[in-house]
């Protein structure tokens, strides 16, 4: 049988990685935080989750000189950093994602990286509306934004009623 966490990960994991690329990218501030960790590595884990959600790999991660990310493809036994998600409570993990709060996340290794990617978790923010603007322009954007909070307003109480 085919192993598809494992065959779809690496492909899944690189989009991750343009994407976080996309928004660092954005902010030379946020690049600026990262180049004097050139070369340093990070492994972020996903620890505890249920029995119906597949084990997912771990991804490692190392600053390129440009003070972006770069998915690094074999292990890393000595990273700089290591950041562990929880994922034993998705649900509870989703209502503080909506809330923009960060719960079950745990952060060990150097203090002054761990610094750095804790300022790119407070100060940067994908912005969907911002990013379809450019595309399609401005009131198709602010339509499908108002859509989509909906949803997002939706599901935050859908959420919640399931965690009482």
């Amino acid at each position: 049988m085919i192993d598809w966490p494992n065959v779809l990960a690496p492909a899944l994991q690189e989009r991750l990685v343009l994407l976080l690329n996309h928004v660092i990218g954005r902010e030379p501030a946020a690049m600026a935080r990262l180049l004097p960790f050139q070369q340093s590595t990070m492994v972020v884990s996903v620890q505890g989750a249920p029995a119906w959600a597949p084990a997912l790999p771990d991804l490692a991660l190392r600053i390129t000189p440009a003070g972006l990310l770069e998915r690094v493809a074999e292990p890393v036994a000595d990273a700089q950093l290591r950041v562990t998600l929880d994922a034993s409570n998705p649900v509870a993990s989703a209502m503080a994602a909506l809330k923009g709060q960060r719960q079950g996340v745990n952060v060990s290794g150097d203090a002054a990286l761990a610094g750095a990617v804790n300022w790119l978790f407070e100060n940067l923010r994908f912005d969907p509306a911002d990013e379809l603007a450019r595309a399609v322009g401005p009131a198709p954007a602010q339509f499908v934004a108002q859509v989509g909070q909906g949803l997002k307003d939706g599901l935050a109480a859908l959420l919640q009623r399931g965690a009482r």
